[in-house]
């Protein structure tokens, strides 16, 4: 919805401000549907030559996301905290029954109890691994934090490649105007010999090209691209929970220590109170009993 709201904020600011300080429309109506062809058409084409296919499906998903919001909400956290707790827990008291969770996520009784969390592969196996890891008795758990670390940033930089793939057309956008704005110009040269009011709105339809370049660039796809990169950072948190706990889990903390550093590193805005979890792993404590 907030996305809707900013898109039509722009349409009415710029087009209302130029119809009120007496501009009409008629020339870039016009004008309007060639340049769009123009500049549109060369930036999906320029999009679709610089990427892979899987770049394009993934733009396409990112794109509906920033109408609907990370995928992360506040009970999201509290469930991972939860879960992380549980798996913990268990491989304190008992390590070889941890074994069958963590080799088959999809089939463990504890994953099925946070649906959200177990249909996500990939956050499925960055827990499932990590605490094989841990189980392998490394001899200093820094090794397992470095590689904890290389994971994310590698998968990070993986989900940010479709919002550096949109900054890419941003930036190219007014240049592209500026090509369908000389093209406009050639046009209007050719036809130097007609009156002046015509030759205005050949060249006024000219540089309607220029306009829709940086309009599109500034106004649309740029803030696009930043809010897809919004929204990946924002997810990210997610992971980067799931590291503190687990990283604090390999120096042996208490299972509700590393639960509170999880807590403490959860953004400030999904971040569940002390009592609250408190009183949910003293359930899960007593379920397990």
């Amino acid at each position: 919805m907030i996305a809707i709201i900013g898109i039509l904020i722009v349409l009415i600011m710029v087009f209302g401000g130029y119809l009120g300080s007496g501009g009409t429309m008629g020339i870039i109506l016009k004008a309007l549907p060639f340049e769009m062809v123009m500049i549109g058409g060369a930036a999906i084409g320029a999009f679709i030559l610089g990427n892979d296919v899987a770049t394009l499906k993934t733009t396409g998903r990112e794109i509906i996301r920033i109408f609907k919001g990370p995928k992360w909400r506040a009970d999201d956290y509290r469930d991972l905290l939860c879960l992380l707790f549980e798996l913990i827990w268990l491989a304190r008291q008992n390590p070889v029954d941890l074994e069958e969770h963590i080799e088959d996520p999809g089939a463990s009784a504890i994953f099925k109890r946070y649906p959200k969390i177990q249909s996500d592969h990939v956050i499925v196996e960055f827990i499932c691994d990590t605490l094989r890891a841990a189980s392998m008795n490394y001899d200093d758990p820094h090794q397992v934090e470095d590689m904890l670390d290389k994971r994310l940033a590698a998968h990070k930089a993986h989900t940010l490649h479709s919002s550096h793939a949109v900054q890419v057309v941003a930036d190219a956008l007014p240049a592209l105007g500026i090509v369908a704005a000389v093209l406009g110009i050639i046009k209007t040269m050719g036809a130097i010999d007609e009156p002046p009011d015509i030759l205005g709105k050949m060249i006024g339809g000219a540089l309607t090209g220029t306009f829709l370049g940086v309009f599109l660039s500034y106004g649309f796809v740029g803030p696009v691209a930043g809010r897809m990169r919004a929204i990946v950072e924002e997810d990210d948190h997610f992971h980067h929970l799931i590291r503190e706990v687990l990283v604090a889990n390999l120096h042996a903390h208490p299972a509700n220590i590393c639960i509170e550093v999880g807590r403490q590193n959860t953004p400030h805005h999904h971040r569940p109170d002390f009592s609250e979890i408190e009183a949910a792993m003293r359930e899960l404590k007593k379920s397990t009993a």
